[in-house]
C-alpha cells in the first residue's frame, strides 16, 4: 500500500473502525496531489472544493483584511487537514486562502467523497461529526488565544502545537499568526 494512502487510513482509524471493503471504497476516491512552494490552492472569495490532508509539507490558511494586509489564521502540518470547512459544506465563497509554504504532498478529498463517506461507511456520519468537532476546537482555540492570552502565551502555545515551526516558516507569517509585529516576535524569541 502507498505510504501516502496509509497515513490517511491511519488517521481515519483514529476516529472510527474501518474494514477492508470500506477502505477500498475510500482509497479509490482519494487523489494525491503535489503543491509547489508558494502555490495557492484556495483563493479568498472562491468556493472551497476540497479538503487537503497534508502528507508531507506545510500549508498556511490566511485571509486578506480590508486594508489589504495578510493575516495568517492557521498552519497545517503533516497528518492534519487544511480547508475552509464552511465554504466547503455550504458551497459559499471562502473567507480564507490556502497556500503551500513548502513543497507539499496532499491527499485531496472532494465534496463527492465527503458525502460518500457519510453514506457508504458504517460509521461515516460519526467520522464527519468528529472531524467537524476537531475543526470547531481549532477555531475555538484560536479565538480564545487571541482574546485570552498574552503574546508570550500565544508564542509558547504555538511552539507546543507546531514543534520546529520557527525553522520552517518565515518570521512575518509567524508574527501574523500570533497577531503581533515582527519586532515583537524578535523580542519574544
Amino acid at each position: 500500500m502507498d505510504y501516502n494512502m496509509e497515513s490517511i487510513r491511519e488517521l481515519i482509524l483514529n476516529y472510527i473502525e474501518l474494514d477492508e471493503a470500506e477502505w477500498e471504497h475510500c482509497s479509490q476516491m482519494l487523489k494525491i496531489d503535489t503543491i509547489n512552494k508558494k502555490e495557492i490552492v484556495l483563493f479568498q472569495n472562491t468556493v472551497c472544493k476540497n479538503i487537503y490532508f497534508v502528507v508531507k509539507g506545510l500549508l498556511r490558511t490566511y485571509f486578506i483584511d480590508q486594508r489589504g494586509n495578510e493575516k495568517t489564521f492557521h498552519f497545517s502540518t503533516e497528518n492534519t487537514f487544511a480547508t475552509d470547512y464552511e465554504s466547503f459544506l455550504k458551497r459559499t465563497p471562502s473567507h480564507y486562502a490556502i497556500q503551500a509554504l513548502e513543497d507539499t504532498i496532499v491527499i485531496t478529498i472532494s465534496l463527492e467523497m465527503h458525502e460518500s463517506i457519510y453514506t457508504k461507511l458504517r460509521y461515516g456520519e460519526r467520522l464527519g461529526r468528529l472531524i467537524a468537532e476537531d475543526y470547531f476546537f481549532m477555531i475555538n482555540d484560536k479565538i480564545k488565544a487571541l482574546y485570552g492570552q498574552t503574546p508570550l502565551e500565544r508564542y509558547n502555545t504555538m511552539n507546543k502545537k507546531f514543534p520546529k515551526i520557527l525553522q520552517r516558516i518565515p518570521q512575518h507569517y509567524i508574527a501574523s499568526y500570533l497577531n503581533i509585529t515582527s519586532v515583537h516576535l524578535s523580542r519574544l524569541k
